[in-house]
Formats: C-alpha cells, structure tokens, sequence
C-alpha cells in the first residue's frame, strides 16, 4: 500500500479543515491513496466533541488579545492548542483497506507508537500512559510530560484530524487551557527536551518515515495537494527534496 505525503507548510486551522473535507470526500472515491499532511498551523485553540467549556481557561478577551482562535471541530476529545512550532500531521487513510481491518482503538495505538519512534530518533525515551491517550517523556527522574496529543475522527472507515507533536511550540500557550481535559500534567516539546532547535520539516519527515513502517504503508512524497487531487485548491505546497520511504469519534488526549 502507498501514502502519499505532503508538507504544507503553516495553515489556517479554517483551511486545514477544508482540505480534509477535500480529501475524505477524494479518498471514499478511490480518487487518492491514503494520505498523511503534515503542517502547522498558527495560534489555535481547538475544542472535540467532548470538549468542556471550563477547560479553556482564558477570556474570549484574553485570547483575541494572544491572537489565538477558537474552533469547534467533529472530532472526540476534549480541549488542545495548535501553534507555530508544533508539527501536525492529518491523516486521512482507509482503514477499511488493510488486512486485516485496523480498528478504531488499534489506529490510535499506531499512531502512538508512530510518535514514540518519531521522539526516539532524536534520543527521546517516550511512553504511553495507561487510562489515557497521547505520549508522554520518560523521564530518569520527575514526571512524564505530554509531548504529543491525538485526536481523531473516522467516517465510513477514512480517517481526519490526527496528532499535534510539540516540536519548537511555545509551552506557554498551553496555560491559556487544561490540555485535553487532564489537570495537573506538564507539557514538554522536543526543543525543550534536546536543549537546541531543530527544524519542524525534518521532524516532519522522520514522523513521515516512521508513520510508513508503523502502518507498512510505502511513503511518496507528493510536491502538491493540487497533484493529488488533479485540480486546483489554491493552495501551493511542496515537499522535501529526495525523501521516499518504505462518522465516528475517537479521543483525544
């Protein structure tokens, strides 16, 4: 089986919506492969269909003063924040293709295990928690901290939303909410753990790698959405040079 993978760059949470709406609608046709976007988008503060409203900690005030949005999306989960610096992948894939079929629970545990190996490249030791969802550091000493949420929606067995993998994100945004619903957790990020930057497309690559070999799907880098679909999105995209590699609700946490 193939992915198609496509860097965009930083979006709109609006648009990112709309090209997932494209691409279901594209990939229940058999019009595209399964696909994985990666981006980022700017200051966002996104609520599930679980989602309650004392978890958003700040004023509609405050937030308009941060520049941060607020959306309300269909997929399960309650409160996160999407910002510059944190690496977003969406993918929309069939599960209904695989042999055997992955279902709902066993998808979230692959993209977990895509996460805790996308950390691992860079020397991060990363860990599922049980009772709850998402990854977590595993610290020699101290406690976990959340480095990656998932969330997502499946209709007619083709998937949307995703993961948030916090790479150079500024941490303070996440005071603005209760990340997910869980009180008293810490949030970290890559940069943050390694002590020095690191480029939010490499990291997009590597997730990419890894989200091939997690779902033995062979990843091909697609320079456009407007190839993929064969018409115009209005949205100019590109991807990494020379990189090849081999309606139902879901939490997010």
């Amino acid at each position: 089986m193939k992915l198609s993978a496509v860097q965009l760059g930083r979006v709109p949470y609006s648009l990112g919506l709309a090209l997932q709406d494209e691409l279901i609608a594209a990939r229940k046709e058999g019009r595209i492969s399964d696909t994985l976007l990666l981006l980022e988008h700017p200051p966002v503060v996104t609520l599930g269909r679980n989602a309650k409203a004392r978890n958003v900690l700040a004023s509609a005030e405050q937030l308009k003063s941060r520049e941060v949005e607020i959306f309300e999306c269909n997929r399960g989960g309650d409160v996160t924040f999407h910002g510059p610096g944190q690496l977003v992948g969406y993918p929309i894939v069939d599960l209904f293709g695989f042999k055997p079929r992955i279902g709902a629970v066993e998808f979230v545990r692959k993209l977990e295990e895509v996460l805790i190996r996308t950390c691992a490249a860079y020397g991060i030791a990363a860990q599922r928690i049980p009772g709850l969802t998402g990854v977590w550091t595993r610290p020699q000493a101290g406690e976990p901290a959340k480095i990656a949420a998932i969330g997502v929606h499946i209709s007619r067995g083709v998937t949307s939303h995703g993961f948030a993998l916090n790479v150079s994100t500024d941490l303070a945004y996440f005071q603005l909410i209760v990340p997910c619903g869980i009180q008293d957790k810490s949030v970290t990020s890559i940069e943050k753990e390694l002590g020095r930057a690191v480029e939010l497309a490499e990291v997009g690559e590597t997730a990419a790698r890894q989200f091939g070999s997690v779902f033995g799907e062979q990843v091909l880098w697609t320079e456009t959405v407007e190839a993929l679909l064969g018409r115009s999105v209005g949205v100019p995209l590109r991807a990494p040079a020379g990189t090849e590699a081999g309606g139902e609700d879901v939490w997010l946490a």
